[in-house]
């Protein structure tokens, strides 16, 4: 029986700990050392089955304010990391029409995930 081992850096909080995860042949978790909390193992147990990651990006807007021609966004909560392409591929073709107040919702449920694409700054022109 052979094994994979991974090591990943949690980010949860500022130890940010080199947490080891090894696998079996299976891609099951077999252990998980060296986290130095509770929610290193946890992020390492997430990252191994289904990686996430919260997609911070631009849209366009239509507006007057000429300073800002693009719109931050982000999704309200963190997305499977292998369709973040897909996320940024529909979100170019997104253009927004202003006024867009902070945290209004640009896109909703993106690509069925269920989590909204949401404006980070608001442009009132």
């Amino acid at each position: 029986m052979s094994s994979i081992s991974k090591e990943i850096i949690c980010l949860q909080c500022p130890f940010a700990c080199r947490v080891k995860v090894e696998l079996d042949e299976y891609n099951q978790i077999v252990s998980i050392a060296d986290n130095k909390c509770p929610r290193g193992k946890t992020y390492a147990e997430q990252e191994v089955v289904n990686p996430v990651r919260v997609l911070t990006t631009t849209v366009r807007i239509e507006s007057n304010d000429s300073e800002h021609p693009l719109l931050p966004v982000q999704t309200r909560d963190a997305i499977p990391k292998g369709i973040l392409k897909d996320a940024m591929k529909e979100l170019a073709d997104v253009v927004v029409k202003s006024p867009v107040k902070y945290k209004d919702i640009i896109v909703q449920d993106i690509l069925g995930t269920g989590v909204d694409v949401i404006a980070t700054f608001e442009i009132l022109e």
